[in-house]
Parts: C-alpha cells; sequence; structure tokens
C-alpha cells in the first residue's frame, strides 16, 4: 500500500507542478508582496515540484526527494498565507477553503516524510 501512496503523491505533484505552467497567474498572486520575482519563482517551483515528483519513484533518490519535498512544502508555506489573507480581505466566499489548507501542509509534509528512510 506505501507504494500506492508513492506513486500518488509523485502523481499529484507533476499535475500541481504542472499546473504552474499552464496557470502561472493565479500562483503568482499567493506569492507574499516582498519576495520579488514572483513569475520566475512560481515557474522554478513548479519545475522543482516535478523533478522531485519524478525522483520519488526510483528507490536511489527516494528519500533525498521526500526531504527535499518536505523542504519544498515548508518554503510555499508563507504563499498560503498570504493567499489566505488575500481571500479574507476581498471577503471571499471561499476563504473557508484557504484556512482548511494551512493544515493540509502538515498533512503532506507527513506523507513526505513517511519516505524519508
Amino acid at each position: 500500500m506505501k507504494g500506492f501512496f508513492l506513486y500518488v503523491m509523485a502523481v499529484l505533484y507533476i499535475i500541481a507542478g504542472s499546473y504552474h505552467f499552464i496557470n502561472p497567474r493565479i500562483y503568482s498572486r499567493m506569492m507574499p508582496t516582498l519576495v520579488p520575482w514572483h513569475r520566475p519563482i512560481v515557474y522554478i517551483s513548479g519545475a522543482v515540484e516535478i523533478i522531485l515528483a519524478i525522483l520519488l519513484i526510483p528507490v536511489v533518490t527516494r528519500v533525498y526527494a521526500a526531504w527535499g519535498v518536505i523542504l519544498l512544502l515548508i518554503v510555499i508555506f508563507p504563499a498560503n498565507i498570504q493567499m489566505m489573507l488575500n481571500f479574507y480581505r476581498k471577503r471571499n466566499p471561499y476563504l473557508w477553503i484557504t484556512i482548511l489548507r494551512l493544515p493540509l501542509q502538515l498533512v503532506l509534509i507527513w506523507w513526505a516524510w513517511l519516505y524519508t528512510f
């Protein structure tokens, strides 16, 4: 079962990373204003997601890729907070989704951690 969920995780990160290239505007708006070069960072983070997802598959790179996913999730956490703040300021009715997304990061970190040993 652990192997199945590894492939699920890899596919999800490939899809998420690809979407950075398909619709970068969404991710650019999530970026905190103090972070410069929004568009290049969106593309870089998307590429990193795809690369890490691919590196999760081979056993020889899996542990490093899992730690990379954990690091990436920590680094992008401020963007999730920024998205929540944006939704709050605009009184977006989907604010609740952005609030639920914050603890979801911990679940995703735990999921990646399962493949670090």
